[in-house]
């Protein structure tokens, strides 16, 4: 099964800007929508086996936290 596009460029783009920013602890509790859909994909692209969707999804409702400061960042580019 191959990966979507969208999750691909999104974990992309994550992982572009993570070394930088994933240091800082994540802040959960004003986390935006936004920034917890992009920061639940970026963490999906991410997830050790990506083929599988069920264990993206799981990996990506475990460990969308982490992903925050990096899904923040990117989102503030774009803006």
């Amino acid at each position: 099964m191959n990966t979507s596009r969208r999750i691909l460029l999104a974990g992309l783009a994550g992982l572009a800007v993570a070394p930088t920013v994933l240091a800082a602890a994540p802040v959960v509790g004003d986390a935006t929508v936004a920034e917890e859909r992009f920061a639940r994909m970026i963490a999906a692209a991410h997830a050790p086996d990506r083929g599988c969707t069920r264990q993206a999804e799981r990996y990506a409702d475990a460990h969308w936290p982490d992903y925050v400061p990096a899904a923040r960042a990117v989102l503030d580019a774009r803006a």
